[in-house]
């Protein structure tokens, strides 16, 4: 990759809103595959896997999009405010900082140990080209590609966006799965455990609002861009985490991540 890179073009200030690579994708996907035909391949283990999106312009995130976590969030009302806990058609969606996005070879830091901060497993959608009021339709043919997102949140009565923009608080990995090998987003199973215990099992069949809907959705208020990040959502089975932890995530035709929690 690092001499495909080199194929980028220079950009001086101001720089774009989006992100290079992603853009260039198509272009250089030729280019990509020889040079793994030419390459020796590394261990897993003796690499650290960074975020596979660089610069995103934004990361768009859909709130309660699975029937049963809003089911759980309405039955706790000491954990889940009443006002986050609407439905998505009413809620809408939300931003969170891009400052805020690590790899999964970085570690969750704890930014306030005394409140609440749990685990949100969803499948990560990756704008491949300029999206601006498309159509569910066509909304696929606007994906670069998927991998698995964490969306860490801190519990209390703030705005969403503030609770969940801190600093490691979204985890992309393990790499992008480009879309042709991913056709169909809507059946894909799901999980996340802590230290081995299963907290949250779903498939993406079971979203409110579906993959095209939900870019139909933030591309009428948004012009989406590549490299931009659209988090689908997280069903049930939320939990707290701690420093010392690990969570383990899966979705099905992406991988593994394998995240620490720490202090």
């Amino acid at each position: 990759m690092t001499t495909v890179l080199k194929a980028l073009p220079a950009k001086e200030y101001p720089f774009p809103h989006y992100d290079l690579l992603v853009a260039a994708l198509p272009d250089l996907r030729p280019a990509i595959e020889e040079a793994v035909r030419q390459s020796s391949p590394i261990p897993l283990d003796g690499v650290q896997l960074l975020s596979p999106v660089a610069n995103p312009g934004k990361i768009v995130a859909a709130p309660v999009n699975y029937r049963k976590h809003l089911e759980e969030s309405i039955a706790e009302p000491e954990t889940f405010s009443r006002a986050h806990v609407r439905q998505i058609q009413e809620t809408g969606l939300f931003l969170k900082a891009t400052s805020s996005l690590i790899g999964a070879s970085e570690a969750v830091r704890i930014r306030h140990p005394e409140r609440r901060t749990d685990h949100e497993v969803e499948l990560a959608v990756i704008i491949g080209r300029t999206c601006d009021r498309v159509s569910r339709d066509q909304a696929l043919s606007y994906v670069a590609g998927y991998a698995i997102g964490l969306d860490i949140t801190v519990r209390g009565p703030e705005e969403r966006s503030l609770r969940k923009s801190i600093d490691t608080y979204t985890v992309l990995g393990p790499w992008l799965v480009t879309s042709d090998e991913i056709p169909d987003p809507s059946a894909l199973a799901f999980s996340l455990d802590v230290n081995g215990e299963v907290r949250q099992s779903a498939n993406t069949r079971d979203l409110i609002l579906s993959v095209p809907e939900l870019i139909e959705f933030a591309s009428s208020f948004y012009t989406l861009l590549p490299g931009d990040i659209l988090l689908t959502g997280t069903p049930e089975g939320v939990g707290p985490i701690r420093p010392g932890d690990t969570m383990n995530a899966h979705i099905d035709c992406i991988g593994d991540i394998n995240v620490s929690v720490v202090e």
